[in-house]
């Protein structure tokens, strides 16, 4: 996983639980390269390990996590980069959904664009208190695209049109009627506690042909559309439109299409 020093993911095993947690509050747990690799070795760790049946991913800080890391640099066409970050994404959701074993999303924070996409392929989540959520995608000029392939199976079809449109920020039990979450609690260590153990009183094989039925169709988008969405995902990030809408984020002033 990494030295401690360059530590963004910690991983830790408690019994048949694997507990993989966000641990870079410093940019809200924002998805640099660096922490997509650490989760993908802490899914790999997890996988090897016969003790475990479980894992939880959670968070420290107020954030669960705020999407991609804007602030990577990058060299070489931006275009060819976005499109590799995308297919990035792209891997680790798979990654989570592929996962013989269950995944269960711990979440007491905020949850904005691609950390969305992490919850939605997960596939237990609860969300307490202090959680809110936002797809604030189309109000910079991009759209919540790889990210779709986990969260639009999930979402009711008026719930996605409403939010991938306005952007507007919704609580933790909106989230939950709406299927972006399994459940809302007021003690999120205390709901999970709970759902680890049922899911402990499952064999191994029972839960990965278990969830191997309710993973199938959603295999199959990111069979059919990953690339088609990393490629779309950069196209937009390259464009004029883009630029201005993330040039206004940055400058806190509204972007030129807001009058």
């Amino acid at each position: 996983m990494g030295s401690e020093m360059n530590r963004l993911v910690t991983y830790a095993v408690d019994g048949h639980v694997a507990r993989l947690t966000l641990d870079s509050p410093h940019n809200r747990n924002a998805l640099s390269t660096r922490l997509v690799e650490q989760l993908h070795a802490g899914l790999r760790a997890a996988a090897a390990d016969p003790a475990v049946r479980t894992v939880v991913l959670g968070h420290t800080g107020g954030t669960f996590c705020a999407g991609a890391d804007l602030s990577e640099a990058s060299d070489g066409d931006p275009f060819d980069m976005t499109a590799a970050r995308g297919r990035e994404m792209a891997a680790l959701l798979r990654a989570i959904v592929q996962s013989p074993m269950p995944v269960v999303a711990a979440i007491d924070g905020h949850v904005r664009a691609g950390g969305l996409g992490l919850v939605g392929a997960c596939d237990i989540a609860v969300a307490g208190p202090r959680s809110t959520f936002a797809l604030t995608e189309a109000r910079i000029g991009v759209a919540p695209a790889v990210i779709s392939l986990t969260l639009l199976p999930k979402m009711t079809a008026r719930a996605a049109a409403r939010y991938y449109l306005t952007g507007e920020t919704f609580t933790a039990p909106t989230a939950a009627e709406i299927g972006v979450i399994t459940l809302a609690a007021d003690d999120v260590d205390e709901a999970i506690a709970g759902i680890v153990t049922d899911l402990g009183r499952g064999s191994p094989q029972g839960l990965a042909a278990s969830k191997a039925l309710t993973t199938a169709d959603v295999l199959a988008r990111f069979d059919r559309d990953a690339e088609d969405l990393a490629t779309e995902s950069a196209r937009l990030f390259v464009s004029e439109e883009a630029h201005e809408g993330m040039l206004a984020f940055l400058q806190k002033r509204p972007p030129r299409w807001v009058r």
